[in-house]
């Protein structure tokens, strides 16, 4: 394909700011198309910036509440847009609905949007009365009917939107996330790790990293822990990440003295070094419409145990790469005493896990596929 010039509009990147792995998602693309194409990247965030060849232009917008916030950022970003829009860009990219009224401006341009997830799955697959989840439903569905072009991240987030907004098949592509495995995969001291958390050199640590919110289902890890201990009783648990139910997290685990520990966020760097030094990471969403952490696990090597939804769903092979289990603490506790004392068996699936990620979700097999995309537009 010859070369384009590239808009993205998306509220988050990891030189901007960044809240959670839409940032990773929408900034690697970026960075890969930009080795053979113009890339701006409209954001919020102060200043202007160039990285990775990629250049990113950002606004300060402010609001009332998260839906004025994004309406009031829409049209900022709109306007840094047309300030770099001579020559004109070939294809304009929206990642989901905090830019919808940027896309509404521009919907008589070459347009796609992105469904990394939709507010019912953020909702745990319910439909909320509350006046914010009326409102950004309302904007996805606005967006799938003027987009051009319509991506998701899984064909189960495929068939979520078309039946939630009624985006016609014909419409939508489904183009995974992507990683770059290497920046996931470290040789440490997995003994000398655990150590430095307080945790004996010989015990399983079982991992859990995400938001602690409803939607990523913390709380069904934290309540199989007993059912685990009954089965090994030197089993030790990580939390990384923050979110409205810590408080509530840290405080029944207290209640229940389990062998649980909530660390925040972490640094990227720490991050890795504690994955590569997990026996289990465990992935207990109730709604996953990708699941970014499993190829971040998988490029580690580590043994996956994930409830059986969404894009785990779709692309974990069940006992070959990892367990699939059923979003409930009795289901999810048998997964982990399924596999946690066979050592040959917790090596081989993060292997083929591996494997998998560098066949099928490279960011540079990513972008192709999205390249198709840009293409039909």
């Amino acid at each position: 394909m010859e070369s384009l010039k590239i808009a993205f509009f998306c509220w988050e990147s990891l030189y901007t700011e960044r809240v959670g792995g839409l940032a990773r998602a929408a900034t690697h693309l970026a960075e890969e198309l930009a080795k053979h194409h113009e890339v701006h990247f409209f954001t919020r965030g102060l200043g202007d910036l160039e990285v990775k060849g990629v250049n990113y232009h950002c606004c300060m917008p402010h609001g009332f509440n998260i839906v004025d916030y994004c309406r009031d950022m829409s049209l900022k970003l709109v306007d840094r847009f047309r300030e770099f829009d001579s020559p004109s860009f070939d294809v304009l990219h929206f990642h989901d609905w905090h830019v919808v009224e940027a896309l509404h401006a521009l919907q008589d341009r070459r347009t796609v949007f992105t469904f990394h997830s939709t507010e019912y799955g953020r909702s745990g697959n319910r439909f909320g009365d509350w006046w914010e989840f009326r409102e950004i439903s309302g904007k996805e569905w606005y967006a799938g009917l003027i987009a051009k072009r319509v991506t998701t991240v899984s064909n189960v987030l495929k068939n979520e939107v078309m039946w939630l907004y009624n985006v016609p098949d014909w419409k939508i592509d489904v183009v995974p996330n992507g990683i770059h495995p290497e920046e996931f995969c470290s040789e440490v001291d997995a003994g000398e790790v655990k150590k430095d958390y307080g945790i004996h050199p010989l015990a399983p640590l079982i991992f859990f990293a995400g938001r602690l919110v409803y939607q990523k289902g913390p709380d069904l890890l934290l309540d199989a822990i007993p059912r685990m201990l009954e089965h090994r009783w030197d089993l030790k648990f990580l939390f990384a990440g923050d979110g409205d139910m810590r408080g509530y997290l840290e405080s029944k685990a207290r209640e229940m003295n389990l062998p649980a520990k909530f660390l925040g966020y972490l640094p990227d760097r720490e991050f890795v070094r504690l994955l590569n030094s997990a026996d289990i990471v465990v992935i207990p969403s109730r709604n996953e419409p990708f699941g970014l952490v499993l190829l971040e696990a998988w490029s580690a090597r580590r043994c996956v145990v994930a409830t059986d939804v969404g894009g785990l769903s779709e692309n974990i092979d069940n006992f070959y790469d990892g367990i699939k289990v059923y979003p409930t603490p009795e289901s999810i506790a048998w997964g982990v005493n399924y596999i946690v004392d066979d050592a040959e068996g917790v090596r081989l699936m993060g292997e083929r896990g591996r494997r998998k990620v560098d066949e099928k979700f490279r960011w540079s097999v990513v972008a192709k596929r999205m390249l198709e995309v840009y293409g039909r537009v």
